[in-house]
């Protein structure tokens, strides 16, 4: 009787455990997404309009639907989906304004047109971010090629490519798709790309 009273007690316990780790599993409830979003750290304009020191800010997460009613087709193709732009066609590859690159998704600052320069390539290119912070890098050997890819540090949004073919000060080339970025003016900010 007693082995049959363990025996019991080890099933139930069982699933018990069984039953909890299952909980674990389920996906968070709508509501709870914001409170477990994982934290980054960026920079980010201050009131004045200053870069600012590093800031924890939540990660943007959000579904594939949302993102779809956010974005237009093409700009959720690109950033979302990894896609790319043709050359020549995207709308900030020979813009010669003052102003800031921000995310197309989430709105944080990436490059600034001090930095842009004409690569000759047909897509906006940068010889450095506007913050180290603000973007990640990642291994890409997509399409049978060896690349470094470019992301948003706040939302993960494809931003296109770095290659080690740039101007100086850094030698780098930050290849990005119109299609990932919006552009605000701001005349504090000199065009890199004037005269050239």
């Amino acid at each position: 009787m007693t082995a049959y009273f363990l025996i019991l007690t080890g099933l139930a316990l069982g699933v018990a455990l069984a039953a909890s780790a299952g909980d674990a599993a389920l996906p968070a409830e709508a509501g709870d997404s914001a409170k477990q979003a994982p934290a980054v750290q960026v920079r980010l304009f201050d009131d004045k309009g200053n870069l600012g020191p590093k800031t924890t800010v939540p990660k943007v997460i959000k579904t594939d639907a949302e993102w779809q009613k956010q974005l237009t087709d093409e700009q959720y193709r690109i950033a979302r989906g990894k896609g790319t732009e043709p050359p020549f066609c995207g709308a900030f590859y020979d813009a010669k304004k003052p102003g800031v690159y921000y995310c197309v998704c989430c709105d944080l600052p990436l490059f600034t047109s001090e930095t842009k320069f004409h690569s000759g390539t047909g897509w906006p290119s940068f010889f450095a971010p506007i913050a180290p912070e603000n973007v990640l890098e990642e291994a890409d050997h997509s399409h049978g090629m060896n690349r470094t890819e470019v992301l948003c540090a706040r939302c993960g949004a494809h931003l296109g490519h770095v290659f080690e073919d740039g101007p100086r000060p850094t030698g780098l080339r930050f290849c990005m798709n119109s299609a990932s970025l919006t552009f605000k003016e701001d005349k504090r900010y000199k065009d890199g790309t004037a005269g050239k």
